[in-house]
């Protein structure tokens, strides 16, 4: 008989609350829980994809191993944990713990336990070198408040803002940035109903932008140029919260200085948007003290992406959008320990410059994370501290690496490349061993991965917490485990001692979190794991187990605290080595690529999620690859039409592209997702209507880069574009 079980989501961050129906231990079906207190029935195509990608043919159900005639061949998970802990003790016994680096992709994210245990072996072994995609991604999204200082109170959330800016993201479409991404569309519905005023800056007039009081098309990379304008018009006009930045801020004056180039007939002929109306979303923008903004992706991978969350964070400072003394908390944390929130300012802190140094372009490892984008020249650079061993969770470096050529040479050129994925992917099939791991609804989860989010404007801007039960069984004959069960299986073949460390609330007055020595001998069970990871947490685990459809544990009493008598931090508005780069800004020509006629900008397609969902034929209706789409008075220019295979080149390397006209883009740009086709010379590379193309084989890792997470130019890339050959385009 089916029986209908709760679960959520765990295809990508938003963690969406779900009724699945399960037959003989398989889910068959899924629908959005329409009980659920925060997602009020919601699920996307992909999580309503669930059963078709546990089920999918494609699906490894056992681990293989690469022989030496570069086939491969199914073995054992304990057979293989046997070989690769004796492979890697070799590797550090020969080479030192540096030789070995863990990647940590953006799919490990929902697993809660899988990334901390993979960190805590790496760890154990004694190497700094675990690498996420957070550094390749968003990093300003760390960095910036590093270099601002952070405001005890914390931000406002959308739901009950007053105003709201968007810079460069599309939250119904993305399940983050700004608007909460539990139902994305109806919170934001739910707000322009009750009055907010939202400003929205992207090249595409995406589905937010649609919905603006203000909207802003520049070209692409232009960001901080309109930020800047915005600040000056702000300071101009004695706009905003001047109280507030007379108390808790310091550098107005040299901020002041740095932003007067940035006039609004300087501002408009630069990024091609009428100056009246850069002044009317300041003007806007600064009228409310309840509001915010945030940064989306796209800009964080354009250039100086840390200066775009960098001025954007001193608008939010100079219009005061902080929460203040007595102002209850909407989220207080359930599943995390958290920390005192008081309403004063905490001093910048180092966001780059300690720690591991790494051996190229002087990068050394950051707030966001380790530099990623260094990571394959890491592989590469012969010498002492030569990576030669890699594992890669939840994350597939063909696909998201910027680089494609150089990260394919140094995935060959590893003396053990080992990755965990459910299927033959562009990365698994370079790797040594591919460990085949359960999936979701196959193990025991919390929403404390999302929870996580809050700070970022990506997660709950309530108290909600659920956990989940595995509800569905791995399929019969298959020979799955779970990710920490390999990452502990390894620590325990090579005697290593493992630690879990709390999830906690990161403050500057946060207390030390809470620490579980793992028993070696004897393998804890997945929820003793998420015991550990919630230890010290505001509702006990236990509490929220008793709400299986997911619940919000509301305390009104929890408010902002007031200031410490002995505050001395301030909110700095003048970063020197922003500033820097905004003066940079300022002295560049106001028209630059001239000799490129494009520019290419990321995006994301609403039924995958970066290279996960590509193997669901459900989930790709509408497009198995990832179109180029243009202007359609630029097809009209360029004599191309819908369908036609164009070659898109940049300074540094080409791929294929399938144009698709949209209305929506402004003239002059590409927009493309991201994630797509597979390695450089692969068989299917060029099968770009079947697979698409990999937009990162556009970027070179050592030029252009952000000199502090290393981040390279993968958005709003100079390109040029010409017809396909013949026996390509057809």
């Amino acid at each position: 008989m089916p029986e209908v079980h709760d679960s959520f989501c765990r295809f990508c961050h938003a963690s969406c609350a779900i009724k699945v129906t399960v037959e003989d231990g398989r889910a068959v079906k899924v629908i959005g829980a329409k009980d659920n207190p925060v997602y009020h029935g919601y699920t996307c195509a992909k999580g309503r994809a669930l059963p078709e990608q546990h089920a999918n043919p494609s699906r490894l159900l056992h681990s293989v191993k690469r022989d030496d005639e570069g086939e491969y061949q199914p073995i054992g998970s304990q057979q293989a944990m046997d070989e690769i802990a004796e492979k890697v003790s070799r590797i550090v016994e020969e080479h030192g713990p540096r030789s070995v680096a863990l990647y940590t992709g953006t799919y490990s994210f929902p697993y809660p336990t899988a990334s901390p245990m993979a960190a805590a072996w790496l760890q154990s072994i004694g190497s700094p070198m675990h690498f996420t995609s957070a550094t390749i991604d968003q990093p300003g999204k760390m960095i910036a408040p590093a270099l601002h200082g952070t405001w005890g109170g914390g931000p406002y959330h959308f739901d009950g803002a007053d105003v709201w800016m968007l810079v460069g993201a599309n939250p119904t479409i993305s399940k983050s940035i700004g608007v909460p991404c539990m139902n994305p569309a109806r919170r934001l519905h739910e707000a322009l109903k009750r009055g907010i005023e939202l400003i929205v800056i992207d090249p595409r007039r995406s589905e937010a932008a649609k919905l603006a009081s203000v909207y802003l098309q520049p070209r692409p990379g232009e960001d901080p140029t309109i930020l800047a304008g915005m600040i000056r018009v702000i300071l101009a006009e004695g706009l905003g919260d001047p109280a507030f930045v007379s108390q808790w801020t310091r550098g107005l004056d040299t901020l002041r200085a740095a932003v007067e180039p940035f006039t609004l007939d300087y501002v408009e002929r630069r990024a091609g948007v009428p100056g009246e109306d850069v002044a009317r979303a300041a003007r806007v923008f600064a009228a409310h003290r309840n509001g915010g903004g945030n940064v989306g992706t796209g800009p964080n991978m354009a250039r100086r992406g840390n200066l775009t969350e960098y001025l954007m964070l001193c608008l939010n400072t100079l219009a005061g959008h902080w929460r203040r003394e007595g102002e209850r908390l909407p989220n207080p944390g359930v599943l995390m320990a958290t920390s005192p929130s008081k309403a004063h300012a905490f001093d910048p802190y180092p966001g780059w410059g300690f720690g591991e140094s790494l051996r190229v372009r002087d990068l050394t490892n950051t707030v966001a994370g380790m530099p990623t984008a260094a990571l394959a020249d890491e592989i590469l650079l012969p010498g002492e501290g030569q990576v030669k061993a890699l594992f890669s969770l939840g994350g597939n470096p063909m696909a998201a690496w910027p680089d494609q050529d150089k990260t394919l040479a140094a995935m060959k050129a590893l003396e053990l490349n080992v990755t965990l994925d459910i299927k033959m992917s562009a990365t698994a099939k370079l790797a040594d061993y591919v460990i085949a791991p359960t999936l979701s609804l196959e193990v025991p989860g919390i929403t404390l991965p999302t929870e996580s989010l809050t700070p970022y404007a990506m997660g709950y801007p309530e108290p909600y917490a659920q956990y989940s039960p595995a509800v569905a069984r791995p399929p019969e004959g298959s020979d799955v485990i779970e990710e920490w069960e390999f990452f502990y299986g390894l620590a325990q073949r090579m005697e290593l001692p493992l630690s879990l460390t709390a999830a906690y609330e990161w403050g500057p007055d946060a207390e030390r979190p809470a620490v579980t020595e793992l028993d070696m001998k004897n393998k804890p069970s997945n929820d003793e794991l998420l015991e550990a990871l919630t230890k010290g947490a505001r509702i006990p685990l236990a509490e929220v187990r008793k709400h299986p459809e997911g619940g919000v544990f509301e305390d009104p009493t929890i408010v902002v605290e007031p200031a410490s008598p002995d505050a001395t931090g301030r909110l700095e508005l003048a970063d020197m080595t922003m500033l820097s780069e905004l003066a940079d800004v300022s002295e560049e020509p106001v028209l630059q690529d001239v000799e490129y006629g494009y520019r290419l900008v990321s995006r994301r397609l609403p039924d995958v999620h970066n290279s996960a969902g590509r193997d669901i034929p459900k989930l790709l209706r509408k497009w198995r690859y990832n179109p180029a789409f243009m202007n359609p008075e630029d097809l009209a220019a360029e004599g191309l039409k819908t369908g036609d295979v164009i070659v898109i080149t940049s300074s540094y390397a080409s791929i294929l592209g399938v144009v698709e006209a949209e209305d929506a883009i402004r003239r002059g740009v590409i927009s493309m997702p991201h994630g797509f086709g597979d390695a450089p010379g692969s068989p299917d590379d060029k099968n770009v209507r079947d697979i698409g193309s990999n937009t990162g084989r556009l970027s070179s890792v050592d030029r252009d880069y952000d000199p502090y997470s290393g981040i390279p130019l993968m958005s709003a890339i100079p390109v040029n574009i010409e017809p396909a050959e013949e026996s390509i385009a057809s």
